[in-house]
C-alpha cells in the first residue's frame, strides 16, 4: 500500500467517524495493534488489513442513529461501494468487507481470513483494560446510561445480575468477557495483560461508589428519625 491509498482510504474515514468513543483515534490504536499481531503470523495481506482496519467503524453513524442497524454490516457494504468506485479490485473489496463485516462482538458471522481475525482481535483489545473501561464510560455517557443502579435496600448493585442498562452491568455482560476466544496467540497475549488492571478498577470503583450508600443512608436515617424508601 502506497501513501496516496493509504491517504484515500483515512480520509474516508475522517469523514464517517463521530462520536469520541469511536473516534479516529480508536481506529488507529486499532491499526497499530493489528500490525502488531500481523508481524506474528503467517501470509498476511497487509493491504487488505489496513484498508479493513482504516474503515471497520465507518457504519457507526448509522447505528448510532439507528441502533437495529449493526455497524459491521453497514460498515462492510459502504467499504465495499467505496473500493468498487474507486477502481479496487472486486477480489480486494470483497476480502475488506469480509474483514469488516465479521469484525464485531458475537457468536455469529466468525472472521475466517487471517485478516479478519487480526481485526477481530485487535479491535476486541480495545475494549480491553483501562482503555476499554474509558471508552465504555465515554460511549455512555453520550448516551445517557447511569454508572450504576441502586437495589431496593438502598446499596449499590454490583451489575451482575442486573436488567436495568448501566456501567456496571455493561462490566458483567459484555467487558469481564472479553478475556477470551481470541483468534491470534499475541491478540490474547496482548489483552491478557490487561485484565488485572480492568479488574482492580471495577472493584475499587464499586466499593467508592458503594461505601457512602451503606454509611450515609443509616447515619440520614437516623437524623430524619425514619428508613428511606
Amino acid at each position: 500500500m502506497n501513501h496516496t491509498t493509504y491517504s484515500l482510504l483515512e480520509n474516508y474515514m475522517l469523514t464517517c467517524m463521530g462520536d469520541s468513543a469511536h473516534d479516529k483515534e480508536h481506529i488507529y490504536r486499532v491499526l497499530y495493534t493489528a500490525l502488531e499481531i500481523a508481524g506474528t503470523e503467517q501470509d498476511v495481506n497487509y493491504d487488505i488489513l489496513i484498508a479493513a482496519c482504516l474503515l471497520h467503524d465507518i457504519g457507526r453513524k448509522e447505528q448510532f442513529e439507528n441502533p437495529n442497524l449493526c455497524h459491521a454490516i453497514v460498515g462492510a457494504d459502504k467499504a465495499y461501494h467505496f473500493l468498487i468506485k474507486h477502481k479496487f479490485d472486486s477480489a480486494f473489496a470483497k476480502q475488506v468487507k469480509h474483514c469488516i463485516s465479521t469484525h464485531r462482538y458475537r457468536k455469529t458471522n466468525e472472521p475466517i481470513s487471517i485478516e479478519a481475525k487480526i481485526l477481530f482481535d485487535a479491535d476486541k483489545i480495545d475494549v480491553s483494560g483501562l482503555i476499554g473501561i474509558a471508552r465504555s464510560l465515554i460511549y455512555q455517557g453520550i448516551v445517557g446510561t447511569p454508572l450504576y443502579s441502586v437495589l431496593p435496600d438502598g446499596t449499590v448493585s454490583d451489575g451482575e445480575k442486573d436488567t436495568i442498562p448501566s456501567f456496571f452491568h455493561e462490566y458483567h455482560f459484555k467487558l469481564k468477557k472479553i478475556y477470551s476466544n481470541f483468534y491470534t496467540a499475541r491478540g490474547r497475549k496482548i489483552a491478557a495483560e490487561r485484565q488485572k488492571s480492568a479488574e482492580e478498577f471495577y472493584h475499587r470503583l464499586y466499593k467508592e461508589v458503594n461505601l457512602p450508600y451503606q454509611n450515609g443512608r443509616a447515619e440520614l436515617e437516623k437524623i430524619i428519625g425514619r428508613e428511606l424508601n
